[in-house]
């Protein structure tokens, strides 16, 4: 896409930091990190969101990911690793272009787990949910 900020970063009309390059993906470092190391691993396809990607794709971005993952571990040697993927602007994406944060953790860093982002149980039960998804 014309437009797109990342696109234009796999097709090199942008500089970016870029620490992983295959067939399929490009890792490059936030410019604005929550952490040090702080990497964006996006597909070179261009999908809004995880949903949007063709099932061809999903495997070659998540081996992507596990080779950035595995250089970070390595090069930073922190004691954990967050990874997530924000979908949709409810969940705070603000470029409509899939990509996988992979956050360096080291002990004290006075960051939190992801379950912990969001706090709205809603008003219906874990069995009335599980209906209503299993539910034809």
């Amino acid at each position: 896409m014309d437009d797109c900020i990342f696109c234009k970063i796999i097709d090199k009309k942008i500089p970016a930091h870029v620490i992983y390059e295959d067939a399929h993906a490009v890792a490059f470092l936030d410019i604005m990190p929550r952490t040090p190391g702080h990497t964006m691993v996006i597909p070179k396809y261009h999908a809004a969101t995880f949903l949007d990607l063709p099932d061809a794709d999903v495997a070659p971005l998540f081996a992507a990911v596990k080779k950035v993952d595995a250089l970070l571990a390595k090069k930073l040697m922190p004691d954990g690793m967050t990874i997530g993927i924000n979908q949709g602007p409810a969940s705070g994406q603000e470029v409509a272009h899939l990509h996988v944060h992979l956050m360096p953790r080291w002990l004290n860093d006075h960051g939190s787990a992801v379950q912990s982002l969001v706090n709205h149980e809603g008003e219906e039960s874990v069995e009335e949910i599980k209906r209503k998804l299993l539910s034809s």
